[in-house]
């Protein structure tokens, strides 16, 4: 199998074992070898589907705003947890291509290979759910045509997004594309950086 297929079949492994209790609060119980690339890839649309849930909840027209509160909180965790693990990931294709010679007139690609893996996991999870509503009987029979006419378009992408990062994969190997990868330093969560923080716990 390819890299994109890989890792979309350990992205339906982790969105399979997550619909089993359907619970936010569900632990984890990664079955991957730890710290190897599929294990990352298993924890990353975990977190993926996990936040997918929590923005589905906090959408309730009669959530509690405490409530609310708290998961916009979690959602808040939840980003930079998927931003840590997608640099990790590219760790892992740094190492992996580190020994390649690069070409003259080698260029960089727009989005790192995890980023690109990123958009995959996010794809396997709208292809789960909106094949659900596609084979929902209690809706309309427009409503399923609308929910079929949009999974075929997802399938397409996939098809497109796959070809794609195994393309920016093949071409990293042989030394036609090279990658950086640049820490995404949000400054929302840190308390030096975000001036609403530091106006907060810094000097009166």
């Amino acid at each position: 199998m390819t890299f994109s297929q890989e890792s979309f079949a350990v992205f339906e492994r982790a969105i399979s074992d997550y619909h089993k209790l359907d619970n936010v609060d569900t632990p984890i119980a990664n079955p991957y070898k730890d710290k190897s690339i599929e294990s990352w890839l298993y924890l990353k649309n975990w977190i993926d589907t996990v936040q997918w849930h929590l923005e589905d909840i906090i959408r309730d027209p009669e959530i509690d705003p405490v409530k609310a509160l708290a998961i916009k909180r979690r959602i808040d965790r939840s980003n930079q947890d998927r931003t840590d693990i997608v640099e990790l990931i590219d760790s892992y294709f740094l190492e992996k291509f580190s020994g390649v010679t690069t070409l003259p007139g080698a260029t960089i690609n727009t989005e790192s290979p995890a980023w690109a893996v990123d958009r995959l996991s996010i794809l396997a999870l709208k292809i789960f759910h909106m094949r659900i509503e596609a084979e929902r009987t209690d809706t309309s029979a427009s409503q399923q045509q609308r929910c079929r006419d949009k999974l075929a378009v997802l399938m397409e992408q996939k098809k497109d997004l796959s070809n794609a990062i195994d393309m920016l994969l093949d071409d990293m190997s042989a030394g036609r594309k090279y990658m950086k990868v640049y820490k995404q330093m949000k400054m929302y969560n840190d308390p030096t950086l975000n001036p609403v923080l530091y106006g907060q716990n810094g000097p009166k």
